[in-house]
């Protein structure tokens, strides 16, 4: 019973994490999963460019 409890507490923080909203910008965007994915932050696809082109 306890390791089901996990396992579901587990998916729940798995699907708040895949919510789609920028971490920046807090618009929703379909490319803040896949960035999440390849690089481990949650940003849209225009926060990503903007990161790359001004760092700080």
């Amino acid at each position: 019973m306890i390791e089901d409890d996990n396992i579901k507490d587990q998916n729940d923080t798995n699907v708040d994490e895949l919510n789609d909203i920028c971490d920046e910008c807090k618009k929703i965007d379909e490319s803040v999963t896949q960035n999440l994915i390849l690089t481990g932050f949650k940003i849209c696809k225009s926060c990503r460019v903007s990161k790359t082109i001004f760092p700080i």
